[in-house]
């Protein structure tokens, strides 16, 4: 007589959280950045909120994304979590407003993005609240961003170039998904969306409300004329090829770049340097 054996059914592994790797992806991401404002960074009370972010549609302040249950992200779980890099949804469906850059890190890996939770839960709860934003009532209205997201927002995983070599994929998945420099390098629409045919030729009014410079390879109003030894003095220690400093927001980016690997920076600059030169003058 045969002898029936049951098996009990395994879904498939999913990778523990590295914490450690959350921790790197935070710096690439630039979180603490934006949410925080520079009062609150001086205290080391990260990722509570508060910070005013200039546009030309209305001042936004970012909210609280510490693990406090009642002001920040306590309640979420990991999907909703996900779900907000992704799709640019909140937990209870409300699409976010695009001064958020989900349009960027919706490119990131999910493997990034659980282990970017992972970390995000082991950082102090703070209970600031969050702050209105201060812009006209159309800029802020949610039902309209379904149509704006059919426009402006394709959402999805980067996928690597096969024609090129993994240096390369490497820096444009950390331009593009962590670092999201075109959201601030690239100019907008009237809709608020990014133009794609100006990617990274600069803007008239960056976070702070200041100019942000073309980056792109044009030796007259990019950095063409710019070396790669030129790029990672910048992004180590902010100096610019002629003596001077980086200021403003782009000070608290490279707080960030410099804090990645020498590959990592190697590998940005491997793509910043391929984006083809656009000659564009922003003042």
């Amino acid at each position: 007589m045969p002898v029936l054996v049951a098996f009990a059914y395994s879904p498939p592994a999913v990778a523990a959280a590295n914490v450690e790797n959350g921790k790197y992806i935070l710096t690439a991401a630039g979180c603490v950045g934006c949410h925080t404002t520079k009062a609150n960074k001086q205290k080391a009370r990260l990722l509570s909120g508060g910070r005013a972010l200039k546009t030309p549609f209305g001042v936004y302040y970012s909210p609280n994304i510490t693990p406090d249950p009642e002001h920040g992200l306590g309640n979420w779980t990991e999907a909703d979590f996900l779900e907000a890099l992704r799709n640019g949804k909140s937990p209870t469906g409300d699409h976010y407003l695009p001064v958020f850059p989900y349009t960027s890190y919706t490119q990131m890996t999910d493997d990034d993005m659980r282990d970017l939770w992972a970390y995000m839960k082991t950082r102090p709860p703070i209970s600031d609240a969050n702050i209105p934003h201060a812009a006209p009532f159309i800029f802020r209205m949610r039902f309209t961003l379904g149509p704006w997201k059919m426009l402006n927002f394709k959402p999805g995983a980067f996928v690597p170039d096969p024609e090129r070599d993994a240096e390369w994929n490497r820096g444009a998945y950390l331009v593009k998904a962590l670092g999201h420099c075109g959201e601030c390098h690239t100019p907008r629409n009237f809709m608020g969306g990014l133009k794609s045919d100006l990617y990274h030729a600069g803007a008239k009014q960056g976070p702070e409300g200041e100019v942000v410079p073309n980056i792109t390879m044009d030796a007259d109003t990019g950095i063409g004329k710019w070396t790669t030894d030129d790029l990672d003095t910048l992004l180590t220690i902010r100096m610019l090829p002629d003596g001077d400093f980086a200021g403003s927001g782009m000070a608290e980016v490279i707080e960030n770049t410099a804090k990645l690997t020498p590959e990592d920076r190697k590998a940005i600059i491997s793509y910043i340097r391929s984006v083809p030169a656009i000659k564009n003058k922003v003042k």
